[in-house]
């Protein structure tokens, strides 16, 4: 089975009116950091391939090469079948309103039946027009702080750009890094296990012979718990080597 990336095109990003080179160039930034690679630029103000959009590309400038540019909005979302109109405000029109994720889920079902989508994001200062929001299926709303809910270009496309990656990534949402040592075998554990058990049974802190049974049990489930390399089981019977060792070295000294 192919990658979901090879088989599934990615959503069109449309700027609509964008006012200043430099943020075409960090939304082209935001966009290839989630695997989005179509910008289409309606009527924008300045030139996207200016110094200062390469600059601000920091290097997405594949992208801003890749641009195409319309005249009008209309013209830029002719071959779609969906579209989504970014918004903070109440446009007062019979529409449904979604997060950037419940849109990445559905975009990516939209795509996975051969439809082509597209999201629509407003000017830096003004955001979409109401005539651009009418031409959208579905609006967009990012839900934040009520009392302040802001967004630059950038932040918008990179929000929704990140839903929409993450809709279709397989990376596990917890993992633990290990670099190059091995998790410890059951039998490493164990051994590990009788060892800790032998020294707390002779300095007597296992020493309530009907409680013994459930503090052994607790105690191993702790390091259990702590999905051990083999390295960290080494160094643990050394701890518990040193503090033994020092117990009776002390011992030995306090007797003299």
């Amino acid at each position: 089975m192919s990658d979901m990336s090879e088989t599934i095109l990615p959503p069109a990003v449309v700027l609509i009116r964008p006012q200043l080179s430099e943020n075409i160039g960090t939304a082209s930034r935001a966009m290839l950091n989630c695997g989005l690679t179509d910008l289409r630029l309606v009527a924008p103000r300045e030139d996207w391939l200016s110094e200062r959009a390469l600059a601000a590309s920091s290097g997405a400038t594949s992208v801003l090469h890749a641009a195409k540019v319309f005249e009008t909005t209309e013209e830029a979302i002719a071959d779609l079948h969906r579209v989504y109109a970014t918004t903070g405000r109440n446009r007062f029109m019979v529409k449904p309103v979604v997060t950037p994720r419940r849109a990445a889920q559905e975009m990516r079902g939209q795509l996975e039946e051969g439809w082509r989508t597209g999201v629509l994001f407003g000017p830096e200062r003004t955001g979409l027009e109401n005539d651009d929001v009418a031409l959208a299926d579905t609006v967009i709303t990012v839900p934040l702080n009520p009392d302040y809910c802001s967004l630059n270009l950038a932040q918008c496309v990179l929000l929704v750009g990140y839903e929409w990656y993450q809709s279709g990534d397989p990376t596990e949402p917890r993992a633990m890094t290990k670099g190059a040592a091995p998790v410890a075998t059951k039998d490493e554990l164990v051994g590990f296990f009788q060892h800790l058990e032998r020294e707390l049974d002779d300095c007597g802190f296992l020493r309530v012979e009907e409680k013994r049974p459930s503090m052994v049990r607790n105690i191993r489930n702790m390091f259990e718990r702590a999905d051990l390399t083999l390295q960290e089981v080494r160094t643990l019977h050394g701890i518990v080597h040193e503090l033994v060792t020092h117990r009776k070295r002390k011992g030995e000294a306090d007797e003299k």
